[in-house]
């Protein structure tokens, strides 16, 4: 059962869909997500990565700063900035 995930910046939604599983880098550590996650909020550090796999390719994107949620109703990763990686 797949995870809904979103990334968005105050700019604009980077990427929405869902996704097998997220990985992000958190002051406390890097942090696996996968379906059925406990909820937490995390904070993302400066010039990070957010990694989305999601059936057999997988999508990254540069964040700078914001923050990670976890909820029953997916993923939010809520950055100052965000670009998809080519």
């Amino acid at each position: 059962m797949p995870i809904r995930v979103a990334i968005v910046s105050p700019e604009q939604e980077v990427w929405s869909g869902d996704a097998d599983m997220v990985v992000a880098r958190t002051t406390d550590g890097d942090l696996g997500v996968l379906p059925g996650h406990v909820p937490l909020l995390g904070v993302l550090v400066p010039g990070g990565t957010v990694r989305v796999k999601t059936g057999g390719r997988e999508i990254s994107a540069q964040v700078d700063g914001g923050f990670i949620s976890v909820t029953r109703q997916g993923v939010s990763i809520l950055a100052e900035t965000a670009t998809l990686s080519s």
